[in-house]
């Protein structure tokens, strides 16, 4: 369990974010109350980027971190206490009231902090320059769970942009990461399953412009989100990301569910972004239905995606969706239609949102359940840096960097 970052971080993530929705609605219809110091609706946010989301990105990073530096990777008692940091985390944000909000924030930030310096020694140990950025990355995530403690705190209140900081940078690791490994993916199946056809198209210097406009997109909504600029840039950095992701031959891949969820993933990402432009103009769309497709469809979709690929390969079973892994997606899918149908519903807006977070904690539960038995047994080979059978969390990593 404890041999690689994946192992313990996946699961957690999992199984977190099947648990915590269900609280969620139960404390929105009324039903329980929440001990902690913070507003629902604002623990709710934070728990799904800083909990469950933040969970996952260490996952990914802590065994990404050998492949770009040739180091040992995070293991054994140390990886264990980083993982008991994350859970301490999540038990002084609902125990905030009783032990204090200061000393919840001081908890639960201990797990960024910790993850920083660790992923910051690796880096700067393996010179590994290029790989720097995600150091900036993981400080964002914790100035934006920073900005929610001090909502708690009487401080500053701020919550509502410390969680728009977390979907915000969340959103340009897609953006960056997944625009790198989902054409890569795509072109090495498609050159295998049909050789001679159309391939997806190289990076080029639109591929950086398009990345250029996400970030300024994004930025704009973190600091003004009602800002005269920000819907415009949002419409065109939901167009560009549309334009990039249809030039990777994604409905090719309609046969393998485990490839097209990567596209779906991407695609989530430029709808949400289209949608938040709209929201901008007269609000012709409600906020929520462009927050939901970026957390819902994108957060959560891609999650999924890389998760299940990941843990696949590195348990050397085929990478091929069972019929399983193909309800998880579709379910993960269902939830993100269903919550974003909410506010154009009438009356059955109730439903439809119990629906949605149903569906969302059937997918996250079942991966818990599926996957399990995978990342709890041994280690295989293609843990160890620059080894890998198949296309690995390694060969995810290496495209990555």
């Amino acid at each position: 369990m404890f041999s690689a970052g994946f192992r313990p971080f996946f699961l957690l993530a999992g199984l977190w974010s099947a648990i915590a929705i269900p609280v969620w609605l139960c404390v929105q219809a009324g039903e329980i109350a929440l001990p902690g110091a913070l507003p629902p609706a604002a623990w709710h946010a934070h728990e799904m980027v800083f909990g469950f989301a933040f969970a996952s990105v260490a996952g990914f990073l802590l065994t990404a971190i050998p492949n770009w530096t040739g180091r040992l990777p995070l293991g054994g008692w140390r990886l264990a206490m980083l993982a008991f940091l994350w859970l301490a985390g999540r038990a002084a944000l609902l125990l905030s009231a009783q032990i204090g909000a200061l000393a919840a924030a001081v908890i639960d930030l201990s797990f960024p902090a910790a993850l920083i310096a660790v992923v910051a020694r690796e880096i700067i140990a393996g010179r590994n320059w290029r790989n720097l950025p995600m150091v900036a990355a993981l400080s964002l995530l914790m100035a934006g769970s920073l900005l929610v403690h001090l909502h708690a705190l009487d401080v500053a209140y701020l919550a509502e942009a410390g969680n728009r900081l977390g979907i915000a940078t969340l959103a340009m690791l897609i953006a960056l990461v997944g625009g790198r490994i989902v054409p890569s993916f795509t072109r090495n199946w498609l050159a295998r399953v049909r050789p001679g056809g159309p391939l997806p198209a190289q990076g080029t210097r639109f591929d950086i412009a398009v990345l250029a406009v996400t970030f300024a997109a994004l930025a704009s909504w973190v600091v003004a989100p009602q800002g005269v600029v920000t819907p415009w840039l949002a419409i065109a950095a939901g167009f560009a990301l549309a334009v990039r992701l249809s030039r990777w031959c994604g409905l090719a891949t309609l046969r393998e569910p485990l490839l097209f969820v990567l596209h779906a993933g991407y695609g989530w990402l430029a709808a949400g972004l289209l949608l938040l432009g709209a929201n901008g103009f007269l609000s012709l769309v409600p906020a929520s239905v462009a927050l939901h497709a970026l957390t819902v469809g994108a957060i959560g979709t891609m999650t999924l995606a890389v998760m299940t690929r990941a843990t696949l390969g590195h348990s050397g079973r085929p990478l091929a969706a069972g019929r399983g892994t193909a309800t998880i997606y579709l379910l993960v899918t269902l939830a993100a239609l269903a919550r974003l149908a909410v506010p154009f519903s009438g009356v059955w807006a109730m439903p439809l949102t119990w629906l949605a977070g149903a569906a969302w904690s059937a997918a996250f539960l079942l991966f818990f359940l599926l996957y399990i038995p995978l990342l709890a047994r041994a280690g295989t080979p293609a843990e160890a840096p620059g080894k890998a059978s198949g296309t690995t969390l390694t060969q995810i990593n290496r495209k990555a960097a």
